[in-house]
């Protein structure tokens, strides 16, 4: 069995075209039925603000799967700790054995949540995105934005967050990272007003964006409702847009911001909803013209984690990285 650091994952791994490609496929064979996935597990410590998630996924034609652990714990900031952290494990499906233990801390599922929001963009906004709007400073509102970049070209960036620092350090780094002019908004109503694609990156559990602030054209991918209690959306936001996507039916409805709007009567489980598999097989439709109101909720499949695992362990093992455990 291997073990792998994170410096030698993240050298072998990052934010690019082919992590898109490799994401994709893996809705693609989730739409297809070739994928075994079971419900998210959970564990909750709420006396220090924390969850830990356990993901897995059998691909049908890949001879390894992950089990994913990934924790959250949101009071770290004030401790000058990284909010999120987690390992995955690779088992042989052929014989159950564990291959791997990828202790990236939590940047492999960085890599898959940033590109699964590429794939909703790339489906859902308008081809002619001039301004995107990211809500939140964190490691995915970095993320995101690189993401974002590999499917439109942005021309200005409207970030809003609670903490002048954490903005102002935001704007230093993306700016000289990606070249692109990037706006401190005054409030989220600002971000939702002023751009064409916003995306959601915080913990919230009440929620930020209101139906009023949409506009004709506008694209809203919320990725940071990945629990029962957490909300970044109005539910009434649901019932208004034009087409409502996600990554998986089964778990919106449990998860996302689709189980609000649920609670709240907005929507159906019979409502027309479009996964991401769907529309890169071209089984569903996305946008169909400039002027609809799109939205996606991302709640991250454990598909994710078996593609973006097994292509990190693959090149690691060709550049003969990693310590092997031998009995």
């Amino acid at each position: 069995m291997y073990i792998f650091a994170e410096n030698e994952i993240r050298n072998v791994t990052d934010v690019n075209k082919k992590a898109l490609d490799l994401i994709e496929e893996g809705f693609q064979k989730l739409a297809k039925g070739e994928v075994t996935m079971p419900p998210i597990l959970r564990v909750d410590i709420p006396e220090n603000n924390g969850e830990v998630d356990v993901k897995t996924a059998y691909v049908k034609g890949i001879d390894k799967f992950a089990l994913k652990i990934s924790s959250g714990f949101f009071n770290n900031d004030a401790k000058g700790l990284p909010s999120l952290s987690g390992m995955m494990l690779l088992f042989s499906t052929e014989t159950g054995f564990p291959k791997a233990v990828l202790q990236d801390n939590g940047y492999l599922t960085d890599v898959r949540t940033a590109v699964a929001g590429a794939m909703a963009s790339k489906y859902l906004a308008k081809q002619n995105v001039e301004k995107a709007g990211i809500i939140g400073t964190g490691t995915q509102a970095r993320y995101q934005l690189r993401a974002l970049s590999l499917v439109r070209h942005i021309k200005e960036v409207f970030v809003y967050g609670r903490r002048e620092e954490r903005v102002n350090a935001y704007i230093k780094d993306m700016e000289n990272e990606l070249q692109v002019k990037i706006t401190a908004a005054d409030c989220a109503e600002q971000v939702v007003r002023q751009c064409d694609t916003v995306i959601t990156t915080t913990p919230a559990k009440e929620p930020i964006i209101q139906k009023e602030w949409m506009h004709p054209g506008l694209h809203i991918t919320a990725m940071g409702s990945d629990a029962e209690e957490k909300n970044e959306v109005d539910p009434e936001v649901l019932g208004a847009v034009d087409v409502l996507a996600c990554d998986s039916k089964n778990q919106v409805f449990r998860l996302g911001e689709h189980h609000h709007a649920l609670e709240k009567g907005v929507i159906k489980e019979t409502s027309e909803i479009v996964e991401l598999g769907d529309l890169s097989l071209g089984k569903a439709q996305g946008r169909k013209n400039e002027n609809e109101i799109t939205f996606c909720d991302l709640t991250g499949t454990g598909v994710q984690d078996t593609a973006i695992a097994v292509y990190a362990y693959d090149k690691l093992i060709e550049a003969e990285k990693g310590l092997l455990f031998t009995e």
